[in-house]
């Protein structure tokens, strides 16, 4: 069985490119001789961790202090269930180096069992620098949310645009029109403004009337049962509602 501790699900596909070298990332191998509690690195683990190759002795107290604190706990976790079961496991955490900089990196490994005693006996692995990939991915995803946000910018001026002009009305007062109507519908802005320019779309943009926006901006109607009918006469003490008064309003500034 594979524990994996909050990781990223495609951790052990990237570890098996990176040592194909279809990537970028450094790629350290680790030994720890369980019952001795002796670690052994090789040097790329050592420069992953800011040090010169051999500068210090890798110990359990070392590699743990200097774990990110926020992911401390997680690792001692991970670290605890793979001495004691020898469970396979893989893991992303965040280290501070030697030099104050901090950095992402992916974990496997798995134990190896005492076939008398079934004590873990070794634990061996692969950590991987994964900084560079996961700057990247924050970057790819910030620049993937900045041209969403454009997008719907673009989206709520034309339909802006397209009330001003047919309903005679200001930029505030298209917006709040778009505004309210959400309120109404229940939906985001941006969609409203989506779904406003492609109904225009479909009638041919500049051909578009006032009436056209009066039924697009038109209250949902309420879907009721079969059996139920609605009452014919206002009920006593009601005060009558004057449905498309704001917009009745709007469109009189053009009149």
């Amino acid at each position: 069985m594979t524990t994996r501790n909050e990781t990223d699900g495609d951790l052990e596909a990237v570890l098996h490119a990176v040592l194909r070298g279809d990537g970028p990332q450094p790629v350290g191998r680790y030994a720890l001789d369980v019952p001795a509690g002796k670690w052994w690195w090789s040097d790329e683990l050592f420069a992953m961790h800011g040090f010169v190759p051999g500068e210090v002795v890798p110990t359990t107290e070392l590699m743990l202090a200097h774990k990110h604190p926020d992911d401390l706990s997680r690792v001692q976790g991970v670290l605890a269930e793979v001495t004691s079961r020898g469970t396979p496991f893989s893991c992303t955490h965040r280290i501070i180096d030697a030099h104050g900089r901090t950095r992402t990196l992916g974990v496997v490994g798995q134990g190896d069992l005492d076939p008398g005693t079934g004590a873990v006996t070794r634990v061996t692995g692969y950590f991987m620098d994964l900084t560079e990939t996961h700057g990247a991915r924050v970057r790819e995803e910030a620049s993937a949310a900045i041209r969403a946000s454009a997008s719907h910018r673009a989206a709520i001026e034309q339909a802006k645009g397209a009330v001003m002009v047919l309903y005679g009305l200001s930029e505030d007062e298209a917006f709040a029109l778009l505004r309210d109507h959400s309120s109404i519908t229940n939906e985001p802005v941006r969609s409203i403004a989506a779904r406003l320019i492609a109904s225009m779309a479909d009638l041919g943009g500049s051909t578009a009337t006032r009436e056209d926006l009066d039924a697009f901006f038109a209250p949902p109607t309420p879907t009721l049962p079969p059996d139920v009918r609605l009452p014919t006469a206002p009920l006593a003490g009601s005060v009558p509602r004057h449905r498309g008064s704001r917009r009745a309003g709007h469109r009189s500034r053009s009149s």
